[in-house]
């Protein structure tokens, strides 16, 4: 089994930066891919942005230019860094794994990010 664990949501204006963290241990090798995903009240969850284990990256054209995902092997730890936070950020955050073709149905506390104007 594999345990996410993410954190470093806050309350920030408009412009501002956030990096939020997930600490991923356990079954690690089963892992394929590494996402964040985000939802805010009576909406779908969004998928932002996505890391392989390879290390290729994906962003989705919402955030493209203003984030950016990474990891820290050493410390079984992938990043989300947020620069140039819009009010239309404001969500809970979550990050997922990926076993090649599906994205595990456990979704944790999350990390709150709101974006004031």
């Amino acid at each position: 089994q594999v345990q996410l664990v993410e954190s470093g949501g806050g309350l920030v204006q408009a412009g501002g930066s956030l990096r939020l963290s997930c600490v991923a241990s356990g079954s690690i090798f089963s892992i394929n891919a590494m996402g964040w995903f985000r939802q805010s009240p009576g909406k779908q969850r969004e998928l932002v942005a996505t890391i392989t284990r390879l290390g290729n990256t994906n962003i989705a054209d919402s955030v493209k230019g203003r984030f950016a995902i990474s990891r820290d092997n050493a410390k079984n730890t992938v990043y989300l860094q947020m620069n140039s936070l819009k009010p239309e950020d404001t969500a809970v955050y979550y990050c997922n794994m990926n076993d090649g073709s599906t994205w595990r149905n456990y979704w944790g506390q999350g990390a709150q990010v709101t974006v004031s104007s």
